[in-house]
């Protein structure tokens, strides 16, 4: 069921005798992800994901399991549980379709959806990428973007990592939910997990490396602005040096008595800014 009230699931733990505090924290949203037992009962809190218009929404699910039943309630985003019911009403392989394979359908549901929701972030991570070795579009907006990715990959991370905990937890301690015909399966989820945080941790890494490169390209091009900046500065200098001394008014000066000494001046100073042009030219500063 999704987001019941108070009375409810009330209603819920007077049926099915389930233990006041799993209660409190059923209706409670904003649980970290944990495994808790109370007594001949389950409580397990895991945090669903799903991408809605290319944004991550992050949404939990409260479950209750004992020895015949499961219960789900669903808080924020994330999708119903139709599909783990029919899954459950056709069990095959001599599985019983009871409790523990209900338990597993659930989890298997959720881990499931980590992928769709991997690949559409690993899409716009690529054309993120386009864009910086292409170098079209070099911006703060495209820093802004790869942080968003990045957060986002990072609550995707800690959705799916603590179910690697809760699924060994099982494995492990719950034998009479990871019955013998069932241990594959189980592990089978825990794989998934693994894998799915395997390939969080290698994308936040690329994007990370994303974000170095495109600081390093923006740092790149505010330095070649400025090289550009000192070279014409450094042109315009020369000349505004030699004609400044002229006019600070010094008695004797005499090459101001020669009568080619203005186009001499003219042309040494042009030649000097051509030379001093070339040069930097060939540098690359202008």
């Amino acid at each position: 069921m999704k987001t019941p009230d108070s009375n409810t699931v009330a209603r819920l733990g007077e049926e099915f005798g389930l233990h006041e505090l799993a209660l409190e924290d059923a209706i409670t949203t904003h649980q970290r992800t944990k495994l808790e037992e109370y007594g001949e009962h389950l409580f397990i809190a895991v945090r669903t994901v799903q991408l809605w218009e290319e944004r991550l929404e992050i949404g939990e699910t409260h479950l209750f399991a004992g020895s015949n039943f499961v219960i789900a309630i669903r808080h924020g985003a994330g999708s119903g549980y139709s599909r783990v019911a029919e899954r459950l009403q056709a069990a095959k392989n001599g599985i019983q379709p009871g409790a523990p394979y209900a338990l597993y359908l659930v989890l298997d549901f959720i881990v499931d959806q980590f992928k769709p929701v991997m690949d559409g972030l690993h899409e716009r991570f690529q054309s993120l990428e386009s864009l910086l070795i292409g170098r079209s579009e070099l911006g703060r907006a495209n820093l802004e973007r790869l942080y968003a990715l990045k957060r986002e990959l990072t609550l995707l991370r800690d959705a799916s990592e603590p179910i690697q905990d809760i699924t060994q937890d099982l494995i492990r301690l719950h034998p009479e939910f990871v019955v013998r015909e069932l241990k594959a399966y189980y592990r089978d989820v825990h794989d998934h997990a693994v894998r799915v945080s395997i390939a969080i941790g290698h994308l936040r890494n690329s994007t990370s490396d994303a974000m170095q490169f495109h600081l390093a390209s923006l740092s790149l091009k505010q330095n070649e602005s400025v090289q550009k900046l000192a070279g014409w500065g450094a042109l315009l200098a020369l000349p505004t040096v030699v004609f400044s001394l002229y006019g600070m008014n010094f008695v004797h000066m005499p090459e101001l008595k020669w009568p080619w000494a203005y186009p001499a001046l003219l042309l040494a100073t042009g030649a000097a800014v051509a030379v001093l042009y070339r040069r930097l030219k060939r540098r690359g500063w202008i």
